[in-house]
């Protein structure tokens, strides 16, 4: 096997730009000494490529740090202590623990831009969505990230209650319900079913659809559900259609409640990517995972909750908010559309290819932004 020559992290001015739109933590690392960084890095590096404990023999044969390996064995021994490093007492390796993997993202992870055949393989997967509608193109975008980083791609879609209604339309699909397509500007289209109080004609419908969209169209959902009431009234002269209107006048605030962190705001890649790796040997852990991808709504609200200030965010293991997360790793960044914001990312486990996950979900990211731009 090749040795590695170990080469000091440049400092943080002259690193790739991609460093400064992470979030960093400041206190992780500074109990290190040079020593202990360079062995830690080591450690880390070994343990994401071949997902086996890294004794300090491999770490020494593999990379230069110019130590023996009983030095680099105590440096292991200094680095459990400080809770970088864990002794599973199967091995007599170690592997990183979260606060390693932490200090590696913040300190010295140098990412890449993703190479041309990945570009060119991200974009084609997009495309396939033969459709500029967002659900469509994010699901295609969400899968081409889980083929290529071999994560599980995930993504959901924009909060819109501040978002203004384009426009609504009123499809009758049986006797007793109707279905309430609101699209909304830039592209976003959602649904909602409405029982009716009486058969409707399909010509008092297109009169309802036509006052609903004359009153609530250019609204935010927020300002709809504060003045439904008032907005709607008197809008229909006739019995029946006064009737249905009262079915949004009485239902509003949960008609037009359409907040887009339930489980159907949210995409998820195949978990097949997930299943063929290491900690998912087990017929346990695989259980895990399955169970995982099965909560939908906690995934959303999850994902879709998270703060970025226009930066990267990753989170390892236990910093996640759900303990079904710490076990796993998920970086994630928003993507627009219009002034609406969605996240995107993957999940995987936190033994994670940091450096070339980072730049995918960062591309990704801006793709999907720039094909949606108005």
């Amino acid at each position: 096997m090749k040795r590695r020559h170990w080469v000091d992290p440049l400092p943080p001015a002259s690193r790739n730009s991609m460093m400064t739109s992470l979030n960093h933590s400041d206190t992780v690392g500074t109990d290190l000494t040079d020593r202990e960084r360079q062995v830690l890095e080591a450690v880390v590096r070994t343990y994401v490529d071949t997902a086996e404990p890294a004794g300090s023999r491999t770490v020494s044969s593999v990379f230069d740090l110019g130590v023996s390996a009983a030095t680099i064995r105590n440096t292991m021994s200094d680095l459990e202590e400080k809770g970088y490093l864990f002794h599973p007492h199967t091995s007599a390796g170690r592997v990183p623990t979260d606060r390693a993997y932490r200090f590696f993202v913040d300190r010295l992870m140098e990412p890449h831009e993703p190479s041309i055949r990945e570009r060119i393989r991200l974009e084609e997967e997009i495309e396939r969505s033969g459709s500029f509608a967002v659900e469509q193109l994010v699901r295609h975008a969400t899968r081409a990230m889980s083929l290529i980083s071999n994560e599980l791609g995930v993504a959901v879609a924009p909060r819109i209650n501040e978002a203004n209604l384009d426009r609504l339309e009123l499809i009758k699909v049986s006797s007793s319900k109707v279905l309430l397509v609101a699209t909304i500007r830039g592209g976003l289209v959602r649904t909602v079913y409405a029982d009716l109080p009486v058969e409707i004609d399909e010509e008092t419908l297109l009169t309802v659809t036509r006052a609903l969209n004359e009153r609530l169209a250019g609204l935010s959902f927020t300002e709809i559900r504060r003045s439904l009431p008032d907005r709607l009234r008197d809008s229909v002269s006739s019995k029946v259609g006064s009737d249905l209107m009262n079915v949004f006048v009485q239902s509003g605030s949960e008609l037009f409640d359409i907040q887009a962190l339930d489980d159907t705001s949210l995409h998820l890649g195949p978990t097949s990517v997930l299943a063929g790796q290491p900690e998912f040997e087990s017929g346990e852990q695989l259980k895990g995972l399955i169970q995982l991808t099965e909560r939908r709504d906690l995934l959303a609200q999850t994902v879709g909750s998270r703060r970025h200030g226009g930066r990267l965010r990753i989170t390892i293991g236990e910093e996640n908010d759900s303990t079904a997360l710490s076990d796993f790793t998920l970086v994630t960044a928003e993507y627009h559309v219009g002034d609406l914001k969605g996240v995107i990312g993957v999940i995987g486990p936190t033994r994670m290819p940091y450096e070339k996950v980072v730049t995918i979900v960062d591309y990704t990211s801006t793709l999907v932004t720039r094909i949606l731009a108005p």
